[in-house]
């Protein structure tokens, strides 16, 4: 194997497996890319098992071969060398030498042999999917998702069609504590069902960042246990989560009597400062409402108390009620409008938090004992 590349165009195949390569040593292999060259292309390979990720570019392509090298180590050399053509060839004992100029490295690498088969694809039924939905549905809902590794099926987020309305999916993620569920058309053409699948973490983050700044529409499909994602010459595959996902409809609440509008910035601001002097593990705040008025406490015997008073849109009785304040700011974060609408029952029950007049983003937060 031995090919000249730019460099830049080898950091930016590099740049999509970082997060990706298996960091950890419970196999070592999975540091590392496999690098495979023919026909004047580059072509990188990168998985842990979970997430994987191929993508091409092109290269002067002296002699055909492939190779697996540590990831971070090429990426490391890579990010350091000028903008140049770089000269990469494969050594005995699958070494790999990068030289450019007076630069030459020497890294250790395996043999292809021992990386893991990449998983093929033979679906041709793509739909084409609105990379800028997408990726503000994953935003509104990934921030909900449990890191319980008991409740394996909640570890992603369930996506699904829907039934009533042609073209829109629905997102949904929960940990038992919090709910946040996002309606959104996001499809232009189907060919595939992507409808009924839990969607891991790790693999939103990378599809995330795969369709991060596109205007147009990418291709997503479904084959056996893998979803795939694909945009020009760069293809993801994330093995879907196996489980049933719980009935969610059970999870919001209905008529709920206590409704509150709110400024959003205020509420933000406040609840940021309001929460340095909250329990730094339960972070709880009280927020106490009385007509117009939000007052936001917290307390840490350790550290001391804080209070603040906000005005708000509210006629009611006066009521006092608990919550964790990141899961407050997480949804906060998550909402581009300006009010924020919040309804609820009594001290034990969730409460839900949606943009004003917007019922396609809902938010369900549990409340904390006082």
């Amino acid at each position: 194997m031995k090919l000249k590349i730019k460099t830049s165009e080898l950091l930016s195949l590099l740049s999509k497996t970082q997060n990706i390569v298996e960091k950890r040593n419970a196999m070592p292999v999975l540091s590392n890319v496999l690098l495979e060259c023919s026909n004047n292309l580059l072509t990188i390979f990168a998985t842990d098992l979970e997430v994987s990720l191929t993508d091409s570019v092109k290269a002067e392509v002296i002699e055909s071969g492939k190779v697996a090298v540590n990831a971070k180590s090429l990426f490391d050399i890579a990010k350091e060398l000028p903008e140049e053509e770089v000269l990469l060839t494969k050594q005995e004992n699958n070494w790999l030498k990068i030289a450019q100029s007076k630069s030459v490295f020497n890294i250790v690498g395996i043999s292809p042999e021992e990386y893991p088969v990449f998983p093929s694809i033979h679906t041709k039924k793509f739909s084409l999917v609105s990379s800028q939905t997408l990726s503000e549905m994953i935003s509104k809902t990934i921030y909900s998702v449990s890191h319980d590794q008991t409740r394996y099926h909640l570890n992603g987020v369930y996506l699904e069609k829907d039934e009533e309305h042609q073209g829109y999916y629905r997102m949904v993620a929960t940990d038992g504590h919090r709910l946040s569920l996002v309606n959104r058309k996001m499809e232009s053409s189907s060919k595939n069902s992507l409808s009924g699948v839990i969607i891991p973490k790790k693999g939103l983050n990378e599809i995330n960042k795969l369709i991060e700044g596109i205007q147009d529409n990418f291709e997503m499909a479904i084959e056996g246990a893998q979803l795939i994602v694909r945009y020009n010459s760069t293809v993801l595959m994330v093995r879907l989560i196996e489980g049933k996902y719980p009935n969610y409809n059970q999870l919001i609440p209905k008529d709920l009597k206590q409704k509150i509008l709110v400024d959003k910035a205020l509420l933000h601001s406040s609840l940021k400062r309001v929460s340095l002097m909250s329990n730094q593990k339960s972070k709880g705040v009280t927020f106490k409402l009385s007509d117009g008025k939000m007052e936001i406490t917290s307390n840490n015997p350790e550290m001391g108390e804080a209070k603040e008073e906000i005005d708000i849109d509210y006629k009611g009785n006066d009521f006092k009620i608990g919550f964790n304040a990141k899961y407050i700011l997480d949804i906060l974060n998550s909402i581009d409008d300006s009010k924020i609408s919040i309804e609820l029952s009594d001290q034990l029950s969730p409460g839900i938090m949606r943009p004003q007049g917007d019922e396609s983003y809902t938010c369900v937060v549990m409340p904390m004992r006082i």
